[in-house]
């Protein structure tokens, strides 16, 4: 039961952005700015970073919705997807992906634990600013986001199915264009 009225039957994130909707738009752009755009990372990869830090944040609703979209940016490949939030150092995944993924950890504890050595480790992989900036910033949100779901105990479904059919949507969509058709301005995931 969440700690304020959200609308029955939907979950996660979208329960409190349809609460208030004025909020919703900026957050989803940013998330599509982030997630969606045209990036030297992929989609999938960004995704997984948001994946990996909400599993680290132990927030079920954001780390299933945007595992199944990295999912199914990755050609549907979900065990890369457990194996990354399991243990991304043993994960099947790029050398430069692993140190982004080590930053945007050290960023889920606390930005202060971001040292030199880990960007420079990052850089030496191939890493440009761009890639390590925005690696910061998505781990930034995503630790946002997860305690906006959970600070207000939303409701994450238990159906792998219904992540997977949103994901799909999102990953066609977008974050911001994906709820549109639906009339309301919810959002993310």
């Amino acid at each position: 039961m969440a700690h304020i009225s959200l609308p029955d039957g939907v979950p996660g994130i979208r329960g409190p952005m349809t609460f208030r909707p004025e909020t919703a738009r900026p957050l989803n752009e940013l998330v599509d700015v982030l997630l969606c755009g045209p990036h030297p990372l992929s989609s999938g990869e960004r995704e997984l970073i948001g994946a990996y830090v909400s599993s680290q944040n132990d927030c079920t609703y954001c780390q299933t919705i945007h595992g199944a979209i990295a999912a199914h940016h990755l050609g549907g490949d979900e065990e890369l997807v457990r194996s990354v939030k399991r243990d991304f150092q043993h994960a099947a995944i790029s050398e430069k992906l692993k140190a982004l993924l080590a930053i945007a950890g050290k960023v889920q504890l606390g930005g202060k634990h971001v040292t030199s050595e880990d960007v420079d480790q990052a850089r030496r992989l191939g890493a440009t600013d761009l890639e390590i900036h925005d690696t910061v910033l998505i781990a930034a949100v995503f630790c946002m986001c997860n305690r906006y779901v959970d600070g207000l105990a939303t409701w994450a479904p238990e159906d792998p199915d219904f992540y997977r059919q949103r994901a799909a949507k999102i990953a066609v969509d977008g974050y911001v264009a994906s709820t549109l058709g639906s009339g309301t301005a919810t959002a993310a995931g």
